[in-house]
């Protein structure tokens, strides 16, 4: 296990979900970690718990989708760490939908935050992940790879960041930076409750049934060893990594399955 004691991750999107379960797990390997998102309270609540087991831990306010943000994140941790080693870009969110029932703003704002927010994260925090030979963090999705009906928005953000994980990961090579991107399957979030607007709605039902759902802990744990060994792309989940396989090497195939068998993305949760 690789061990990440005294080094600084900045992780966005870490109020719940995958970043939350990130930060615990980057603290258990000994990390002191820079929370970002913009729902303060929760973020504040995690730092405390972080820091109840002798790591340090900050919450930083921050919304990926506005200029500047990550800049004030990134120099709050460099003054309250000294350094950044890990950048998780991990916030986000999933618009879905007909293509015929959509706007062009829908899709906008799904880039905002999915694409754009990423790439302000990375070169709001390049230079120092660079100075520390680093490592970034990249949240795609098994949605990267097989875009599904009624999901056009979300599958071509993700398409997006695959694209720029990889030319980073060349770009980063000979600076000794790590580019991982973490292609997630279906993992216990709260992304799935959350509207074409990006507001949470507490009350309705996750879609998945519970048995393809991976707890988020367990995903965090993958992830890091993943992050921990520099590796090029890990997707998560069992079900994910056929699905990734069968549409490289069978294109034809997962094509013929979604179309025979109805495949489709989630519905927006009601508002």
């Amino acid at each position: 296990m690789t061990n990440f004691r005294g080094q600084a991750v900045l992780i966005t999107g870490a109020s719940s979900g995958i970043g939350e379960a990130l930060a615990r797990e980057f603290a258990r390997q000994g990390a002191n970690l820079a929370l970002a998102a913009r729902r303060t309270d929760r973020l504040e609540r995690l730092a405390r718990e972080l820091e109840a087991t002798g790591r340090r831990a900050m919450a930083v306010a921050c919304d990926v989708t506005k200029d500047g943000d990550l800049e004030r994140a990134a120099a709050a941790t460099r003054t309250a760490f000294g350094r950044i080693d890990v950048v998780v870009a991990n916030a986000g969110f999933g618009v879905v939908g007909r293509v015929e029932q959509l706007t062009l703003e829908d899709y906008r704002r799904q880039f905002e935050t999915n694409v754009f927010g990423v790439l302000r994260t990375v070169q709001a925090t390049l230079s120092d992940v660079k100075r520390a030979h680093g490592r970034i963090v990249i949240m795609g999705s098994v949605s990267g790879h097989i875009a599904t009906p009624n999901s056009s928005p979300y599958a071509m953000s993700k398409f997006a960041v695959r694209a720029l994980a990889e030319a980073l990961g060349h770009e980063l090579a000979r600076d000794g930076v790590s580019v991982t991107l973490i292609s997630p399957g279906f993992v216990e979030s709260e992304i799935r409750r959350v509207d074409n607007d990006g507001a949470l709605r507490d009350a309705a039902p996750d879609p998945i049934p519970a048995w393809l759902v991976l707890s988020a802990p367990t995903a965090a744990r993958h992830i890091v060893h993943a992050v921990g060994r520099r590796r090029r792309e890990a997707v998560i989940t069992g079900h994910g990594r056929v699905f990734v396989f069968l549409n490289r090497h069978a294109p034809w195939l997962t094509a013929a399955i979604i179309r025979a068998f109805g495949v489709r993305s989630r519905g927006e949760p009601s508002r």
